[in-house]
């Protein structure tokens, strides 16, 4: 098969009736993201917001990867690691498209939480975080909902991969 056969097959592998309600998937999963953070900047930016003795939004930029992971304040490090993410997304994507069904919510849970703190990153130049776990003077890293939906996405996978045989 030629490359060309091989992307057209992708093109059409795209536009299929299922491959839509997942996208459609992935949008929910990226506007819900996009509609809690708009939330917190707006409404609850200066304050941290008490909820019960184990959660309270407190509104934190990340610079960094997930928990913070390579923060830095040097633009060159800052850039690199989101050409490397959007990379990671559209390797993400082209999995996805040639996936089967179970897969394709799997990769739709990671995508979507993906874009959504990709687009901070390319808007913002940081990722705002705002669920704040904790057990009396423990804290869990600070998070949002993206990373929530990547997670378990993450989670369902790696136990699909040791526990499903195929």
């Amino acid at each position: 098969m030629s490359v060309l056969d091989y992307l057209k097959s992708l093109k059409n592998n795209f536009f299929k009736k299922e491959n839509l309600y997942y996208f459609f998937i992935i949008l929910i999963i990226f506007f819900l993201d996009r509609r809690t953070k708009n939330i917190i900047k707006d409404k609850y930016s200066e304050n941290q917001i008490y909820i019960n003795e184990y959660i309270n939004f407190d509104l934190i930029w990340n610079t960094g990867i997930g928990f913070g992971l390579l923060s830095t304040e040097t633009s060159f490090v800052y850039n690199l690691v989101s050409f490397l993410i959007g990379i990671i997304i559209l390797g993400i994507l082209f999995i996805f498209l040639t996936s089967d069904k179970q897969d394709k919510l799997i990769y739709c849970l990671i995508t979507g939480g993906a874009l959504g703190n990709f687009y901070d990153r390319l808007v913002f130049q940081a990722v705002p975080d705002f669920i704040d776990l904790h057990y009396n003077n423990f804290h869990w890293f600070t998070f949002n909902v993206a990373d929530i939906f990547i997670t378990i996405g993450v989670i369902v996978f790696v136990i699909r991969s040791f526990f499903v045989k195929n």
